[in-house]
């Protein structure tokens, strides 16, 4: 029997802007410029998958103290 892993939660730009206390327009321009990926949803819209930005928001973390 195959074993399925939960999937890994989709934020939205929006969510992500309030973990990094910025602009969500500041969230596009990180993933334009490849700082985080985004996954495109089928209607355009950007969406970041939750564990990637926890690793992030922990190095910029690590980075300030």
């Amino acid at each position: 029997m195959a074993e399925y892993s939960t999937p890994d939660p989709l934020l939205t730009p929006a969510e992500v802007a309030a973990m990094f206390r910025v602009n969500p327009k500041t969230v596009t321009r990180w993933a334009r410029a490849g700082k985080i990926t985004a996954i495109r949803t089928l209607g355009g819209h950007r969406r970041f998958r939750a564990s990637e930005i926890d690793r992030s928001l922990r190095e910029m973390q690590e980075m300030d103290a």
